[in-house]
């Protein structure tokens, strides 16, 4: 069989450990694997090459991907998809393991259709994808945070000012509640829970009454206006107060024990599954295990937020 891997949409940390596998893996199972460059858009202009165990030497603890990544307008028409289709005919792949988020398994869904098998492995920083408990590249991320939170509560200790932490997730709180939690901050906003400026000014002048340095708040970017935020802070509780917005630095770095760990679980898996004919799957990591599912199916699944973390991170920080 000949296999093809892409990534796609935004990079996560744990995609390259996540392609070493499925290269890996096929040559293990003595299949051809194939590279393709750039995403949807590679696939379509035939940016493709035949990958060896060379190919994806000492690229584990790497950031990024090795293939690029790159979002397509034209893979969203029909006309682009079937493009595609001809071009994996050309080369001859039957298989094809996409890795990427919500977008890239849209794009699965549509190549499925056209009967093309594919497994689709979940990799996005922002872990908004509700089928799986994470996605590759959402600890790496996280980790990124905490360490900025803990470099920003040194300075606003040392001035004795709030800071306002504005963390990555789109839509999606799990980065700002787990990195809050983690880091130890005071406050954490988050877009799937009503925010309360109210109690956000009582906890900051409650800390400066009993003496506290700093004043911590993680921001989830969906959420609400951080610098919004820090004006409240600044002229209704006389607090001093910087913003800093972690940025695409979240995107970047060594990826963790944790995410080379799943992403090459999942890369290995994708492969077995392709191996045993099947397609039109998603892989989910799930109760500290990967399992497949139909991919309509899985993104049908609405993610759930963790209310139940947050009032924790609550309770610890009075």
């Amino acid at each position: 069989m000949k296999i093809g891997v892409l990534t796609s949409g935004g990079d996560a940390p744990g995609m390259n450990a996540c392609i070493r596998a499925v290269v890996r893996s096929s040559i293990y199972m003595s299949h051809e694997v194939f590279g393709i460059n750039k995403g949807y858009n590679g696939l379509i202009k035939g940016d493709i090459f035949q990958m060896n165990l060379s190919s994806v030497a000492d690229i584990i603890h790497r950031g990024g991907t090795i293939l690029g990544t790159a979002r397509s307008d034209e893979f969203m028409t029909e006309e682009g998809r079937k493009k595609a289709v001809e071009v994996l005919k050309i080369y001859g792949i039957e298989g094809l393991v996409l890795i990427g988020g919500d977008g890239t398994f849209r794009g699965a869904l549509e190549l499925a259709k056209l009967g093309i098998k594919v497994i689709a492995i979940p990799a996005t920083i922002d872990n908004d994808l509700g089928f799986t408990d994470y996605t590759i590249g959402f600890m790496t991320a996280t980790e990124t945070a905490v360490d900025a939170i803990s470099k920003l509560r040194d300075t606003s200790s040392s001035h004795g000012r709030a800071n306002v932490v504005e963390v990555m997730g789109r839509n999606c709180g799990d980065i700002a509640l787990m990195a809050g939690l983690a880091g130890g901050a005071e406050t954490i906003i988050v877009p799937e829970v009503d925010f309360s400026e109210e109690d956000l000014l009582k906890k900051a002048l409650n800390g400066v009454h009993r003496g506290k340095k700093h004043h911590i708040i993680v921001v989830a970017e969906g959420a609400i206006d951080s610098y919004k935020v820090a004006r409240e802070l600044e002229e209704k509780a006389g607090i001093e107060t910087k913003v800093t917005i972690l940025g695409h630095i979240q995107r970047g770095g060594v990826p963790t024990v944790f995410d080379r760990i799943m992403a090459s679980s999942m890369g290995n898996f994708a492969v077995n599954l392709l191996n045993e004919g099947k397609g039109g799957l998603a892989l989910s990591f799930t109760c500290n295990r990967v399992i497949e599912m139909d991919i309509a199916k899985a993104l049908d699944t609405k993610k759930k937020f963790n209310e139940d973390m947050l009032k924790i991170a609550n309770i610890l920080s009075i």
